[in-house]
């Protein structure tokens, strides 16, 4: 497990406050609530091995981005992070940012908090010729 530091974010109006992550434990076993009756929007992002997405940031939405599978690299505002399966990172708006393999395909799970529109996407790098 990498260890976390505080993210710095450039400044906006009024940062939402980091989700809470509940935790649940039940007969069977426990579940993870990661929003409550919030508007978020969900995505599993599928990376193929050894490749990335482009670094790119966002105006108007934080993001929590969970690993599902081992050999995820997250690079959030200039930290190379490489997750344990689990292990959530939480990206504030503004953040540059980028998902990417380390070798074999990964999952990661990607809950966007605000008003979400992929044609906020400001991409700053991108290996297929998007930016």
């Amino acid at each position: 497990m990498t260890v976390q530091t505080p993210v710095q974010t450039q400044p906006q109006s009024a940062p939402r406050p980091e989700p809470a992550v509940r935790t649940e434990e039940r007969p069977w076993g426990r579940f993870e609530r990661f929003t409550l009756n919030e508007p978020s929007t969900v995505k599993i992002i599928h990376v193929e091995p050894g490749q990335r997405l482009s670094l790119q940031r966002h105006r108007d939405r934080d993001e929590l981005w969970v690993a599902l599978d081992p050999g995820a690299v997250f690079e959030v505002a200039g930290r190379r992070i490489l997750p344990e399966v689990g292990e959530r990172v939480l990206v504030r708006a503004g953040d540059a940012h980028r998902l990417g393999s380390d070798g074999p395909a990964v999952r990661v799970m990607e809950i966007a908090f605000g008003r979400f529109d992929e044609d906020d996407i400001e991409r700053l790098e991108d290996a297929y010729g998007r930016a």
